[in-house]
């Protein structure tokens, strides 16, 4: 198909492709592409008029009609010229609702036209210099220079206007329907002019379901070093984009294997080394890769579809359970994992926790998902036996985590709450069949914090065995927990555990003033409330003037101590992502 022009109707008349059953993909696409266009077509016509009126070419680019070939509307639509800025402005006086200039130096003027977003950018024939991939930008005079130096071929597709032929110089609508990624100038150039072209392949991937040309995977793994040229917040920009496609392993498998990522994510390719203690018949990568699916699978649940549970019944059922093991089977169609699928609970949600569902795409989620085992590497200890062991692994990840996610300029919360799951994810571990008391439940939700929706998807999808009877068990067990938790939050309000005296208390019963041993009182008070659950203003005032006798008499006046060794309760005291 490169090489030819076709032109459409917006009656509905699709434009010929020639004969052959190899075709009829071309033909679906482009009766796709009819419907999807046809909202905006008086639109596209009007402006292509005014532009004509003016002498200039304008014709429709890039990714709407891509998005209009797959049957989609984009919410913002790109326009390419031959005239310049100003040229552009007078077409377009008198006609844009509004304006604005920010891309003016790069030939881009913006505007919005009733609720369309809409950009006009100069006819460009950039060139780049491949020591700092900075453009010299040079403005182009015909619609071939311009195609040619985009990214992909079926992003180097055209309407133009207001004819409505339909351009395609570099066979773009052929790669759409074969799903394939080719570039329209050689990948090796391509590449060279922008290395972040590599990472929107990969984006691709994941979002469209494309296979990349071979050409294009030979060009990644070659130029892969390229991209340290790119700054970190476009790599992480786009990074982002990639993980909260559908279908993100499929990306993060392009950027590994052509060696891509080891330039902005070296942890994750170095996960291939490491064979993991619990599933022996794969490494630590593809566990990770399976851990992200699942729990993107698990988004928009509530702990009552992941049991398999009607949300009215959650506190009802969590009751009937909380005394002994805590676990509990899940209902007849659930499947092995204690879930009926990602919508089963999206409209309870609200309803059955007291927590916030967590919602499809979720990057903190997809994050931790991908990297929870990113310390495995550097613990890795060979035991006597032939054994393998990973000891602390999830504190050394959670560092590691930080330090990653800052470098690559995420901001500070998404850092900390990544970090903070990547440390907690083991954690459940130590709950056995159900033999936590209530206080460590309770420790449990107060350590996750807000996060505690998001702790439940990561350790549900941590379970990738392939023994059917061990991943039902493990299903069951954390639905006791959930439900548990579900039980104490709606008789104790869990989700905003406080001591039960205030500041103000606190400072009157034992006449002292704000201050660090204030904070140190009350991290005492909320000890006891985590383990012993409500006791009451009067005794939680007998127990503070007990503590503060006690550390008057010169006995070790740390609460958190003193209590550890009265429950005998482990401490867990790392927080990560506040440095």
């Amino acid at each position: 198909m490169a090489g030819n022009a076709r032109t459409g109707s917006p009656e509905g008349t699709v434009p010929a492709v020639g004969g052959g059953a190899s075709l009829a993909g071309e033909a679906a696409l482009l009766r796709a592409a009819v419907a999807a266009l046809a909202p905006v077509i008086p639109l596209l016509r009007e402006l292509g008029e005014r532009f004509d009126a003016a002498g200039h070419e304008l014709a429709l680019v890039g990714g709407p009609v891509r998005d209009a070939f797959l049957g989609r509307t984009s919410p913002d639509l790109d326009f390419t010229t031959d005239a310049t800025p100003d040229e552009t402005l007078a077409a377009i006086a008198g006609w844009a609702d509004t304006h604005w200039e920010i891309g003016r130096e790069f030939g881009t003027i913006g505007l919005r036209k009733g609720a369309a977003m809409i950009e006009i950018t100069t006819y460009r024939t950039d060139v780049y210099d491949r020591a700092s991939r900075k453009p010299a930008v040079a403005f182009g005079t015909t619609l071939a220079d311009d195609l040619v130096r985009r990214d992909f071929t079926v992003n180097a597709m055209a309407l133009r206007l207001p004819s409505l032929e339909f351009v395609d110089l570099h066979g773009g609508l052929a790669d759409l329907a074969a799903h394939r990624l080719r570039t329209p100038a050689t990948a090796e150039e391509s590449f060279a002019d922008d290395p972040l072209r590599m990472m929107r392949a990969a984006r691709f991937t994941a979002q469209l379901g494309f296979v990349v040309d071979e050409s294009v995977r030979e060009a990644m793994s070659a130029r892969a070093g390229t991209l340290a040229m790119v700054s970190a917040e476009r790599i992480r920009d786009e990074f982002v984009k990639l993980l909260l496609a559908p279908a993100p392993a499929d990306g993060l498998a392009l950027l590994v294997d052509t060696g891509v990522a080891d330039v902005f994510l070296p942890e994750l390719a170095a996960l291939r080394l490491e064979v993991d203690e619990h599933h022996r018949h794969k490494d630590v990568y593809d566990h990770s890769l399976t851990v992200l699916e699942q729990a993107i699978a698990l988004e928009g649940t509530t702990p009552a579809s992941r049991a398999g549970l009607v949300a009215s019944s959650t506190v009802r059922n969590a009751g009937g359970s909380a005394g002994g093991s805590g676990s509990g089977s899940p209902a007849d169609g659930a499947d092995a994992g204690g879930h009926s699928g990602a919508d089963a609970g999206a409209d309870d949600a609200g309803r059955d926790t007291a927590y916030p569902v967590v919602t499809r795409p979720d990057l903190v989620l997809r994050l931790a998902a991908l990297l929870h085992d990113i310390g495995k590497p550097a613990t890795r200890r060979f035991e006597p036996g032939g054994g393998v062991s990973f000891h602390h692994h999830e504190l050394v990840g959670a560092r590691m985590v930080a330090k990653r996610l800052r470098e690559m300029r995420f901001d500070k919360e998404t850092v900390k709450a990544v970090a903070r799951l990547v440390e907690l994810h083991l954690r459940f571990h130590g709950y056995g069949d159900g033999q936590w008391t209530d206080s460590a439940v309770r420790r449990y939700v107060t350590d996750a914090g807000p996060l505690l929706e998001r702790l439940h998807l990561l350790t549900r999808s941590d379970c990738t065995t392939r023994n059917a009877r061990k991943a039902a068990r493990l299903a069951r067990t954390y639905d006791g927990l959930e439900l548990r938790i579900a039980r104490l939050a709606a008789e104790e309000e869990l989700a905003a555990v406080r001591p039960e005296l205030d500041g103000h208390e606190i400072a009157a019963i034992l006449g002292i003033k704000p201050g660090p041993v204030l904070g140190q009182a009350y991290k005492y008070l909320l000890t006891v409330r985590l383990d012993e659950g409500p006791i009451g203003k009067a005794a939680a005032a007998e127990r503070l003037r007990e503590w503060w006798a006690a550390r008057q008499s010169g006995l070790d006046g740390d609460p958190a101590a003193q209590q550890g060794h009265k429950s005998g309760r482990t401490a867990y005291p790392l927080q990560v992502g506040d440095n």
